[in-house]
């Protein structure tokens, strides 16, 4: 038996809707009732206007929007276009009205801001207190993260200023797009997955002197006396003035030589900024890196000072903002421990979020190779510790997950725990070799192989671990446990092998050189080694761009990929007898280690397992079983 329709009367229903509209606007901005719940209450009042008998309201609310329910939802948003119904409630909800309109939240599964995303972004841009540079991925998962639960709890009340001083593509595609929201997914090792609209970022700006408009508001916002602070990830690169010969990089070279006002990399517009606070008033502030380096704030106040005398021997500024920028009280430049591990973009996951509603959700590649998307993955766990100094006050960071507060040398003996001891060495140790061996997936390789997770086990539990410095807020040995029981098994974070090799060049000394030189310092040499120095033999095997099977791969990004193919382009895999001395001058290098590893009992241990590396096809997978197995 067919069920009756309900037919309303066109006047009714029209009036009817009228006030339902009224009803709605009202309910999102005076009473900051949840969109979906005020859509909810609304189409209900239209529906009882309407005439529609209560039994067949409910049924029609318990079974879904049928007919007339949809046709009263399009009514309201009709009226929403008209109204700035969206652009009221903060925009939040566009990222996700497909998916909410069809499926109903509940289904969608995606959280949407409990916080006035608008007020919190016009807070930010009359009186910002927080900016942070280089807005991709780990930013906008992580830092941004942080400031969306700070504003979810209610301890903070405006957001992130973001900073582009690179790609300004991203800002152009990922940010503008999408009216500054991000949405973070969150992958479990189970499977699961959390959804998040993140609304913690206020504006995008793009730090391009050029761009008359975009520098006079980044001019406005450091000239501003509520900025407490201002963060940075923008990798270790960015903050490099010289090359490996001390000569100035030509683009640094430039900006020393055209001035604050036409600054073009990342530390000269923070000091053209800087000295705009200056001259408006020696506003405090504090710098903070955290970019996964080691002693990273050290780092910073390095290249801030360089630039800064630079500008002064050149009369760009004067010896008054030397002494505002030198003085750590004024201008603070706290240290920080930044972990969480953020893979590129997944095009898989992209195409989930598109089945279920939420569309233009592809990845991009931007001109500057930049690999992002409108969405983040990531793992769950996150560590963040902060030396906590700031002259200028700060936001409630200490109430962020995963945020600790701590004193310079707690930070930095987090630091070197989790750089040159849990993770990181496990990563460059185990990463290109994975690449030789073909797996594509870090956790697959640990999960299949045995031999790949023994030498794993073996750098941070046997060799690491023994001679690490406990930090005291964070126990290494819960640390490392964490990590194989929970974080490296998870293959549903979709990690690379070939990530942890993009730039290994540049972490090599700090991830193996500290520990190499820690057991030379207890024991007298570090020849009792065996996992780090096969996984430095693993990376110069990986340098050679020739898996265990004889195949030609593609290297990861490194600055030293030319150098180092050029020096090993005799040594032939097959034929171990090509190996003479090219290896010499890298595992000598103190610039590289920190340590010459030949004077510390390494570096003939690296050279044969090398040997042993290319002798021929297979040859990897039985060293690696030989010492390992």
């Amino acid at each position: 038996m067919t069920e009756p329709v309900f037919a309303a009367d066109p006047l009714r229903l029209l009036i009817a809707a009228a006030a339902g509209i009224l009803l709605l606007l009202l309910l999102i901005i005076k009473f900051k009732i949840h969109p979906v719940l005020s859509l909810l209450i609304a189409a209900l009042v239209i529906g009882l206007g309407a005439g529609m008998p209560v039994p067949t309201l409910v049924s029609t609310v318990e079974n879904g929007a049928g007919e007339t329910l949809q046709g009263i939802i399009l009514l309201i948003g009709l009226g929403s276009l008209f109204g700035g119904i969206l652009e009221v409630s903060g925009g939040a909800q566009c990222v996700a009205q497909t998916l909410v309109s069809k499926f109903g939240e509940k289904k969608a599964g995606i959280a949407l801001p409990g916080y006035d995303v608008e007020a919190a972004s016009e807070n930010a841009k009359e009186n910002p207190v927080w900016v942070h540079f280089g807005i991709g991925n780990i930013f906008r998962v992580f830092i941004g993260g942080i400031a969306d639960g700070l504003l979810e709890e209610g301890v903070l009340d405006r957001g992130i200023t973001c900073v582009e001083t690179f790609d300004y593509d991203v800002a152009d595609k990922i940010y503008d797009p999408y009216d500054n929201l991000g949405l973070s997914v969150i992958l479990h090792g189970d499977g699961t997955r959390e959804y998040k609209v993140v609304g913690a970022f206020a504006e995008a700006v793009k730090a391009q002197s050029s761009n008359v408009a975009q520098w006079k508001r980044l001019k406005e916002i450091f000239t501003s006396k509520s900025l407490q602070m201002v963060s940075f990830t923008i990798t270790e690169k960015g903050y490099a003035l010289q090359k490996a010969d001390g000569t100035w990089f030509p683009f640094v070279e430039a900006d020393i030589k055209n001035g604050p006002d036409k600054a073009v990399g990342a530390m000269a517009v923070l000091v053209a900024m800087l000295y705009e606070r200056y001259k408006a008033g020696k506003y405090p502030i504090a710098l903070v890196s955290m970019d996964n380096c080691s002693q990273n704030g050290a780092k910073l106040r390095e290249s801030v000072l360089t630039m800064t005398e630079e500008w002064k021997k050149a009369g760009f500024v004067d010896e008054g903002f030397v002494n505002y920028v030198s003085d750590e009280k004024v201008v603070a430049f706290p240290w920080t421990m930044i972990d969480k591990i953020t893979p590129r973009p997944s095009e898989q996951i992209a195409a989930d979020l598109e089945n279920l509603g939420v569309e233009n959700m592809q990845p991009v590649i931007t001109g500057k190779k930049t690999y992002i998307a409108p969405f983040v993955n990531a793992e769950k766990p996150q560590y963040l510790v902060i030396e906590d100094s700031f002259p200028n006050g700060r936001p409630a960071l200490e109430k962020g997950f995963g945020v600790y507060m701590a004193d310079r040398n707690t930070v930095n003996l987090s630091e070197r725990m989790k750089v040159t001891v849990c993770l990181n060495p496990v990563h460059s140790a185990t990463g290109p070799l994975g690449v030789v061996l073909g797996y594509e997936l870090f956790a697959h390789m640990l999960n299949t192989n045995e031999d790949m997770m023994k030498m794993a086990r073996m750098v941070a539990y046997d060799e690491g671990l023994p001679v690490v410095a406990d930090p005291g807020i964070l126990s290494p040995q819960a640390f490392v446990d964490e990590l194989f029981n929970d974080r490296f098994p998870n293959e549903y974070l979709g990690d690379t092998n070939l990530r942890p090799a993009v730039d290994v060049s540049q972490m090599v000394g700090i991830r193996f050189g500290e520990t190499i030189k820690a057991y030379v310092q207890k024991f007298g040499d570090a020849s009792r080694l065996t996992a780090i120095p096969l996984g430095i033999a693993g990376w110069l095997r990986y340098m050679l761009g020739v898996d265990d099977e004889g195949n030609k791969f593609e290297l990861a990004p490194d600055p030293m990929n030319e150098e180092l193919q050029e020096q090993f382009k005799d040594i032939v895999v097959g034929k171990p007898e090509t190996l003479k001395d090219q290896l010499k001058p890298i595992l000598s290098n103190e610039r590289l280690f920190f340590t010459d590893l030949y004077k510390d009992g390494v570096g003939e241990k690296v050279e044969d397992m090398f040997r042993e590396m290319i002798a021929g096809p297979g040859a990897v997978r039985a060293t690696i079983h030989k010492y390992v197995g």
